[in-house]
């Protein structure tokens, strides 16, 4: 399991996040994120909304993994969601979703952005882990399980 702390900071991490539907959802999500990287989350938002219209990021489990270039950042940016109730998001599986990971890269990140994807998209594929999200306790179990092997063996 890869440890994501690279990608991931505290206040970038969501629990029990309320939404009424896959768009409310990505705009709660970039609102999430763009303040920690000085970006507007109307910005983050739209590139969310236009990798969308290419195909759902929703690959399946219950688990979206929305991402895109955004100008202005210098570097690699996540942010994750555990949602109150799971919403539809046209996933490939056609289940609801109740976990996300946003990804966002800057416009040239090329390759890097294509490796942080694959280390989350690889992350977000075992049963067991996502088990232990759905079942932590707070924020900051959330946090652990991304960025301590040892909490995630403990959990």
């Amino acid at each position: 399991m890869s440890d994501l702390s690279d990608l991931l900071r505290p206040d970038a991490v969501a629990f029990d996040l309320a939404s009424s539907g896959k768009k409310a959802l990505l705009q709660a999500m970039a609102a999430l994120v763009a303040p920690q990287v000085g970006l507007d989350p109307r910005l983050v938002a739209d590139r969310l909304g236009e990798r969308e219209r290419l195909g759902s990021t929703g690959f399946g489990h219950g688990v979206a993994i929305p991402h895109g270039r955004v100008e202005g950042l210098t570097q690699i940016v996540g942010a994750f969601a555990r949602l109150a109730h799971p919403v539809e998001y046209q996933a490939v599986d056609d289940l609801p979703v109740d976990l996300i990971f946003l990804l966002l890269s800057p416009v040239d990140a090329g390759a890097d952005h294509l490796k942080a994807l694959a280390r989350v998209s690889r992350t977000l594929r075992d049963a067991r882990f996502l088990a232990k999200l759905r079942g932590a306790g707070s924020r900051d179990a959330l946090f652990a399980l991304f960025t301590t092997d040892e909490a995630r063996d403990a959990a």
